[in-house]
């Protein structure tokens, strides 16, 4: 008879339930449970991301113990980039380690034949959210939950910065709940730092896998993380900056609530013909709430994942604003038209 290994951990519930006696475990799975039951995600099904970090990790023992405490199906997915040659056989043994020592079932999603050559990592990020997105639509589920943290937060907020984002860019990540299409994308640790969740990987799982690409500075997110790490030496409060970061969040929230009050007062859509008309009050604003005002009418009538750049925006504004005439213009699938007062907003054809 083989003899069973007494290295490996419990495959039964007890094990999970055990580790929430822990004081530091108990505290952040209250974090995540009331996260959770806030959106009434009970007895529904969720998505969980698993990359191996210990991040990721964390929140998949997290979702585990919920499943079990209060009958979740669970899907947790390993996403292959295949940009590296390394990259299935990782997937692979990250499927096999979770599925043999702790009971845990991950599906690996993967598109071949990819051929990514410049902004590698936003490209792979466009690419995990599809597969993501497709698997949620396949199994009818609701909820992904991602295990971002407080550093992804600011390390986000310096790459904007870098890139000359305007306020909605740089609090862009600050949300723990976003909807994507018909799905809500749940990150329950963004206020929590990424040394926590290291933490609870050591007392749970015990292990994690070292992506060789988080030290390859040819990524500016790796650049900017070690910029971090260096002012963190000099000095620099993450929880100052992190304060300064929510209440920057908080000026954008009021940003929103005019930019929603400008679409609901000056704005009109008519669905028989699949149109939207403004009204000469729309335009009546600051700068900044019609922008985002006209962006996001503008979405909504291409179905678009993405916003239309600003810059874009900003030169079709101007035609609009400046022109005495009638004028047609045409961007992200719609047709822009500026009759008399009014402007016209619908699909091309």
């Amino acid at each position: 008879m083989k003899r069973k290994s007494l290295s490996a951990p419990k495959k039964t519930p007890n094990f999970y339930l055990a580790k929430l006696k822990d004081p530091q475990v108990k505290k952040l799975y209250k974090v995540f449970s009331n996260k959770l039951t806030s959106l009434d995600v009970s007895k529904k099904k969720i998505m969980v991301g698993v990359s191996g970090g210990a991040d990721s990790l964390s929140i998949l023992f997290f979702s585990q113990c919920y499943a079990l405490k209060h009958k979740v199906k669970l899907y947790p997915v390993i996403i292959d980039h295949n940009l590296r040659k390394e990259s299935s056989i990782e997937a692979k043994n990250l499927k096999f380690k979770l599925k043999k020592n702790f009971s845990i079932n991950c599906k690996i999603l993967k598109k071949k034949n990819i051929k990514i050559s410049k902004n590698i990592q936003s490209s792979a990020r466009d690419l995990r959210y599809d597969l993501f997105y497709k698997e949620c639509i396949k199994h009818n589920i609701g909820y992904l939950l991602l295990g971002h943290h407080k550093n992804d937060m600011i390390e986000n907020f310096f790459i904007r910065l870098l890139r000359g984002s305007g306020l909605k860019g740089l609090v862009s990540f600050d949300k723990s709940v976003n909807d994507y299409n018909d799905i809500k994308i749940v990150r329950p640790f963004l206020s929590t730092p990424k040394k926590e969740l290291i933490n609870i990987n050591k007392k749970t799982f015990g292990f994690f896998v070292d992506d060789p690409s988080n030290n390859n500075d040819r990524f500016l997110r790796n650049r900017i993380r070690k910029l971090l790490r260096n002012l963190d030496k000099e000095g620099l409060n993450f929880d100052k900056f992190y304060l300064t970061l929510k209440n920057l969040s908080k000026s954008n929230q009021v940003i929103e609530f005019f930019v929603e009050k400008n679409v609901v007062e000056n704005s009109k859509y008519f669905q028989k013909d699949k149109k939207i008309i403004l009204n000469q009050s729309f335009f009546k604003n600051p700068d900044e709430i019609i922008l985002r005002s006209f962006m996001q009418l503008i979405q909504s009538i291409s179905k678009k994942k993405n916003y239309p750049r600003g810059k874009k925006v900003l030169g079709l504004l101007d035609s609009i604003k400046f022109s005495n005439k009638n004028v047609k213009l045409t961007l992200s699938g719609c047709i822009i038209e500026k009759i008399s007062d009014s402007v016209i907003i619908y699909p091309e054809k």
